[in-house]
């Protein structure tokens, strides 16, 4: 049975395993596990940064997403970015990422959140196409970063 929970304090370790298994897998983020446990500790001992989900199955973490919380002046409100959505491979081709992903915008809603923005590798094909299912579309808009004071990402 699949479960889906807001992460603890006591799923860091297992969160972080997550997030290297994922950055590993990106072009621009290089895994560092102290800066993902720093990252993932700040998140959920802060309710007003986002919230983390933790997707388990007989009570083993098998995948996570984050929701971070932002206002949009166009908008005029409260937007989240989806940001470490990760499933292990193992248990990828079997909807478990579906479940995931369909909680997190199902929460997005109930928390009045007026658009959801994630961002992808542009070559990664098979994760535009899951989030085309949900509705996610491209966006006119082009990322830019400014990276300042890290050395885990790329710039």
């Amino acid at each position: 049975m699949l479960i889906v929970e807001e992460a603890k304090s006591s799923d860091i370790e297992d969160l972080v395993d997550l997030l290297i298994l994922l950055f590993s897998q990106e072009t621009e983020f290089v895994p560092e596990r102290d800066l993902q446990r720093a990252g993932l500790r700040s998140i959920i001992e802060d309710a007003s940064i986002g919230t983390i989900f933790v997707l388990k199955e007989k009570g083993v973490i098998i995948g996570m997403v984050s929701l971070l919380w932002s206002v949009s002046t166009a908008l005029g409100g409260k937007v989240a970015f989806l940001e470490d959505m990760i499933v292990r491979p193992e248990y990828r081709g079997q909807k478990k990422g579906t479940v995931l992903i369909e909680y997190a915008i199902a929460y997005a809603k109930k928390h009045a959140c007026k658009r959801i923005t994630l961002l992808t590798d542009n070559d990664n094909f098979a994760a535009h196409h899951f989030y085309k299912h949900f509705g996610f579309r491209n966006s006119s808009m082009q990322p830019m970063r400014l990276i300042l004071n890290n050395t885990s990402c790329e710039s």
